[in-house]
């Protein structure tokens, strides 16, 4: 029974491999020659294989010239340094997350402030966002040395 399976997988191997032997060089360049006419693709084997994930290449980084704060890049508006008297409120929205809408006078950017951030030059903390406006409170020290309060409340510009 061995001797018979492998005399069998010794035929099979034989009549697949003789016809190939047979062909003589210059049929076998004849078919190559019709298999590159046939096809359009001048290297084959320098193509992506199609089972293998898209490997990508990595950009170049590049400075961006958005402003960084916090560790966050960001291109919302800061106030910054402006003065409390020149601010004015254009709107208000009151809800979960309260809002205010203010613009310095002489700059064209509005602003949206939220409550617990600081404004001006002594870095008034927003305390409250109200309908009619906004309650400022700054920390400044008096003639005496000592710390105060000062609340101060811009309602809306109209």
């Amino acid at each position: 029974m061995r001797n018979s399976s492998r005399s069998i997988n010794t035929i099979l191997a034989l009549l697949f491999l003789l016809p190939t032997a047979h062909i003589p060089a210059s049929q076998a360049k004849e078919i190559e020659e019709i298999f590159k006419q046939m096809s359009e693709i001048e290297e084959p084997f320098k193509l992506r294989d199609p089972f293998q994930p898209i490997k990508f290449k990595k950009e170049k980084t590049r400075e961006s010239n958005t402003p960084i704060r916090n560790g966050i890049f960001t291109n919302v508006p800061e106030i910054g340094q402006a003065s409390l008297d020149k601010i004015k409120i254009t709107g208000v929205l009151v809800g979960p997350e309260r809002r205010a809408f203010l613009q310095v006078e002489g700059q064209d950017i509005t602003f949206t402030v939220k409550e617990g951030m600081t404004l001006g030059a002594n870095d008034a903390e927003v305390k409250a966002i109200l309908p009619g406006g906004i309650i400022l409170v700054e920390k400044v020290t008096n003639i005496y040395g000592e710390i105060e309060y000062l609340e101060t409340v811009i309602p809306i510009s109209k």
